[in-house]
């Protein structure tokens, strides 16, 4: 039994005499052990990779156990210890392994460094270039057409031509429509509907 006269104890004193008290009672340990370190880094370091039950046999859990005790172990009442240190411990992966902007472009410069000393240019051109796209230096369009442009009659042609044109305009300044269409139609048959 506990007895404590609370008279003489600030708040504080009686907070950490009672946190005391309740964690004598119910067993609670100290500091982790061995195992469960483990435990709690296998289980970050594997995210993804390994289930909690592949981490508790790896930590050296019983096989047979090995499930119950991964359960157990993530649970905050009846091990707030490991919980507590797998959260520091996931804090501190992130950190470590952040992706930045500057980090990231620092890398791939770092990458594409190593690959002209080593005479890869294919290899430090595709590192410059991702250097480029991550900067914004680069913007990646996907069109996809379905049918065929001979299909098309003359009308749906020029129709299709100048919704083109509309959509584009910002980028074509400068350039008056009867200009492209002129350079357009004196193009050779076959390049037109290669186009």
């Amino acid at each position: 039994m506990f007895i404590v006269d609370t008279n003489q104890l600030s708040c504080q004193q009686l907070t950490n005499t009672l946190n005391y008290a309740i964690s004598q009672h119910m067993g609670l340990p100290k500091k982790l052990t061995e195992m469960q370190m483990k435990f709690a880094y296998e289980l970050v370091t594997n995210e993804g990779r390994k289930t909690a039950t592949e981490c508790a046999k790896d930590a050296g859990y019983d096989p047979e156990s090995a499930h119950v005790r991964a359960s157990e172990l993530q649970n905050p009442k009846r091990y707030p210890l490991v919980v507590q240190y797998i959260g520091e411990l996931r804090e501190e992966w992130q950190k470590k392994y952040e992706v930045t902007y500057e980090r990231h472009i620092s890398e791939l410069a770092k990458l594409r460094e190593e690959s002209r000393k080593k005479g890869a240019w294919s290899a430090a051109i595709n590192a410059e270039v991702a250097r480029g796209k991550a900067a914004g230096l680069y913007v990646e369009q996907k069109i996809i057409r379905t049918g065929k442009l001979e299909d098309l009659s003359a009308e749906e042609l020029e129709s299709r031509m100048k919704t083109i044109i509309d959509e584009y305009s910002p980028i074509l300044d400068g350039v008056e429509v009867e200009e492209i269409k002129e350079k357009v139609k004196a193009l050779p048959k076959e390049t037109q509907l290669e186009s």
